[in-house]
């Protein structure tokens, strides 16, 4: 091992992170969820929340600053020049004596995105004064640092004060993520949110007014059979009042370690299927009006991945891709579901692109073989997780 690089370097990484912040350094500036009492959740669960110092987290952003400089210099060593590439991150990621945390920084200053996500759930319910004295630090010890974002509660920002958030985005953050995951009232309530929709526009339209970036996350099929209807319309009229920069599309599944599986499983709570997500999917995106959002479906539980764009201007183009879905023969239909179950597809019209038809017709017939394919296919995502 080059004697640049110290094994003993190292600092806290939570569990999570969103999809959109892969090529991210990550920092833990809290633990786990201070609520972490959401029914569909499987994350923090049996875990105690915790604030981090300032002084634990000025020293982890020191730790993260010292293998920043280690890898350049190996880079250096490396005939690199400085620059990360291939041959600095292979040795970083090939010697076992480094921690998680020494492979994240070699993998962010490689992508070389700039951006830092800070972790766990809810990091606004830090003191504005920590946040703030943090976030400059970290931007003063790492100069590679473009974009900062954390996970939020909107009855945390709620709480907060325009003029906070705005001295929190003044020291360095830049984008907060938010679950709303619905906003109907009835729903919040029975899957233990603790928040409500008011609260939920308060806090969305405080972030906006502080001039932060918001990405709203909304979870499709939360409401279930019963409160489908009501969940699409309320979110997206919650969503018509905030105007998020990104709504973000979660599709629920129910995995037997969440809570809400005992509602499913005695009937309390029916789930709906994959075409009924679809046409709630579909309904909540025609109610969306008045605002310049841009909607993405990045995450793998989404049946359809392309349905995504800037608001008004592609909502036409994605109600088309939904429609066209749901116009195929159920068979077809079934045929898509599998291939994106599979991480084959991000669209219908992938099926035939890849002349994939006859592979999955074969699969689907060895599946029915040995039993309901719904239950399957379900699994399958499940597993996803």
């Amino acid at each position: 091992m080059p004697a640049t690089l110290d094994p003993t370097l190292n600092f806290e990484q939570g569990p999570i992170r969103p999809p959109s912040e892969a090529k991210s350094l990550l920092l833990r500036f809290s633990r786990n969820c201070p609520w972490n009492k959401c029914l569909f959740c499987p994350v923090y669960k049996r875990r105690e929340f915790s604030r981090r110092g300032l002084g634990e987290i000025k020293a982890d952003i020191d730790a993260a600053a010292a293998m920043r400089e280690q890898i350049v210099s190996l880079s250096r060593e490396m005939g690199e020049g400085g620059r990360v590439a291939d041959a600095t991150v292979q040795t970083v990621f090939g010697n076992p004596r480094l921690s998680d945390a020494f492979r994240n920084v070699a993998a962010w200053l490689y992508y070389g995105t700039g951006n830092v996500f800070l972790q766990d759930a809810n990091n606004l319910v830090l003191e504005p004064a920590v946040l703030v004295e943090a976030l400059a630090y970290l931007r003063q010890r790492l100069p590679e640092v473009r974009r900062v974002t954390t996970y939020a509660r909107s009855s945390s920002a709620a709480r907060l004060s325009v003029q906070d958030l705005t001295r929190i985005r003044e020291a360095g953050l830049d984008r907060v993520h938010i679950g709303m995951e619905t906003a109907y009232d009835p729903l919040l309530k029975f899957m233990k949110k603790g928040v409500t929709s008011a609260k939920q526009i308060e806090g969305g339209q405080k972030i906006k007014a502080a001039g932060l970036e918001l990405s709203e996350y909304v979870m499709p099929g939360l409401g279930g059979l019963k409160w489908t209807r009501e969940h699409a319309e309320h979110t997206a009229r919650a969503l018509n009042q905030i105007n998020p920069d990104f709504i973000r599309l979660r599709t629920l599944r129910v995995p037997e370690r969440v809570e809400l599986y005992r509602h499913l499983a005695s009937g309390e709570f029916v789930k709906l299927s994959d075409d009924q997500t679809v046409e709630e999917i579909r309904l909540f995106i025609a109610t969306l009006s008045g605002i310049t959002s841009y909607v993405a479906s990045d995450h793998i539980m989404n049946l359809i991945e392309t349905v995504e764009g800037r608001l008004p201007q592609d909502q036409g183009r994605m109600l088309a891709i939904m429609d066209g879905y749901l116009a195929l023969p159920e068979r077809q239909r079934l045929a898509y579901r599998l291939c994106r179950r599979m991480g084959r597809c991000r669209e219908p019209q992938d099926v035939e692109r890849l002349g994939l038809g006859g592979q999955l017709e074969a699969a689907l017939t060895q599946i029915e073989a040995q039993g309901d394919p719904e239950q399957a296919l379900s699994e399958m995502a499940d597993n996803m997780i």
